[in-house]
């Protein structure tokens, strides 16, 4: 209990020695030889990705020649300082390990942390860090800090300069002289940069990240937006119609000179089932209202006020021309608000993303509901367009999902975008399919 005790109330400073005790086990020493191959350079850069794909799968590789490269390097490095006899210490194997880092990177670091020891006991050397050999760690100090975190280059600099000064001091009887000093400047501003490039890099990965979660969360409340809206708006238009229902039932008895009891009764069971619905529909329906929302004072619009919203939006500056095709008909209230908010919201696009356009609006009234198409023009003038997340094309989407119709929103061959709707109003008689492709033909 008292060991318990004493290791739950330990001092800051001593907690962080431990964590940092800890963090060198798992960066060098768990798993130390573990097989780790390096892949391939990712291609998604400002430069890399404009190369042809052909090109870019050889690129891709490049890293991986690089350290071939130094490790061939490091070869001739060793043969020239140790000839034929000393090769095998002072070039291969500096060599070998420079190539280990391909595929076990934290083993190729201890490998040449061991050559430096051996090969001043067996060679010889009067100092700890031959030319091969400092080549050599160099460049394993480097490709293993970036295949690793900035912590483990830390670790790597500190063990490098450690070593350095105990061979300098027990081996050759120095103390710390000037080759272990060039060693400890050279590998620390090599491990330097490496550690800012991969800070860099985790920092544009976290904010590209972070970005993706929050349009992913923009769009998820403005569809929830959306969503409150519309229930909003269909708790209006059933309420109305259902308190129509009510008033009716309990007018309609008067109407009738000596109505018969069961008439009566009926048109009580209607209004006594009309209000028990109104009542139910306004506890489920009217907990979306926030505290603050007002009811509109003036009835839900619909496609009948279709040219005053066109009038509107002309003194805003989008001149606009209506087509309609078809049979006029009046159609369910939810459709007609559905069909007048999709043309609102699509038009005010307009108005933002396209200034100076022109855009046509088309109705089509067919067998099995209402076909709508709005499509505008490129942006004209001196007028920049207004930035966007396509917000509104998230309601419009909502809108004629919930009442089981189909939408395509994408940008024209012009240079313009297009809206195209089919909201069903009731069945089709016919069996062929009915979509916005068959409400306006096959225009593109």
């Amino acid at each position: 209990m008292e060991r318990v005790t004493e290791t739950k109330t330990r001092s800051p400073e001593l907690q962080h020695a431990a964590g940092a005790i800890e963090d060198l086990r798992q960066d060098l020493f768990r798993d130390a030889f573990a097989y780790r191959p390096m892949g391939p350079m990712r291609m998604d850069g400002p430069l890399t990705r404009r190369l042809p794909a052909a090109l870019a799968a050889r690129v891709a590789w490049a890293p991986h020649a690089a350290v071939l490269g130094a490790a061939l390097i490091t070869f001739l490095a060793g043969f020239t300082t140790a000839g034929n006899g000393g090769v095998l210490l002072a070039g291969l194997l500096p060599a070998v390990c420079v190539a280990m880092t391909l595929i076990r990177p934290v083993g190729a670091f201890w490998m040449s942390m061991a050559l430096v020891p051996v090969g001043v006991i067996v060679g010889g050397g009067d100092e700890p860090w031959e030319p091969s050999t400092f080549i050599s760690h160099l460049v394993v100090l480097f490709v293993v800090a970036a295949r690793t975190r900035p912590r483990t280059a830390a670790w790597m600099w500190v063990l490098t300069l450690l070593l350095g000064l105990v061979v300098e001091g027990a081996l050759t009887g120095g103390a710390g002289g000037p080759n272990t000093a060039g060693v400890a400047v050279a590998s620390a501003f090599a491990l330097l940069v490496v550690s800012l490039v991969q800070v860099r890099r985790e920092a544009q990965r976290e904010v590209t990240v972070q970005r993706t979660v929050t349009a992913v969360e923009r769009d998820r409340r403005t569809l929830l937006e959306e969503r409150t809206t519309i229930a909003r708006e269909l708790h209006d238009v059933v309420a109305h119609h259902m308190s129509v229902v009510a008033i009716q039932a309990e007018a309609a008895p008067y109407r009738v000179e000596n109505p018969p009891p069961e008439l009566e009764q009926a048109f009580v069971t209607i209004r006594e089932n009309a209000v028990a619905a109104l009542t139910e529909l306004r506890r489920v329906l009217g907990v979306v209202r926030a505290d603050d929302y007002e009811a509109p004072d003036a009835p839900q619009p619909t496609l009948a006020d279709l040219d005053r919203l066109l009038a509107n939006v002309g003194e805003a500056g989008l001149v606009t021309e209506k087509a309609v095709t078809g049979a006029v008909r009046e159609l369910p209230q939810g459709v007609e608000l559905s069909a007048y908010r999709i043309i609102q919201e699509a038009l005010s696009n307009s108005l933002r993303h396209a200034p100076g356009a022109t855009a046509r609006v088309e109705i089509g009234y067919v067998l099995g509901g209402l076909g709508l198409r709005v499509v505008n023009g490129p942006p004209t003038g001196p007028v920049k367009p207004s930035p966007g997340a396509g917000h509104g094309i998230t309601g419009m989407r909502e809108r004629v999902a919930m009442l089981n119709g189909e939408m395509t929103a994408e940008a024209t061959a012009e240079g313009g975008y297009e809206v195209t709707a089919f909201i069903p109003a009731q069945r089709a008689e016919s069996g062929a399919p009915v979509g916005p492709s068959a409400a306006f033909g096959e225009q593109a």
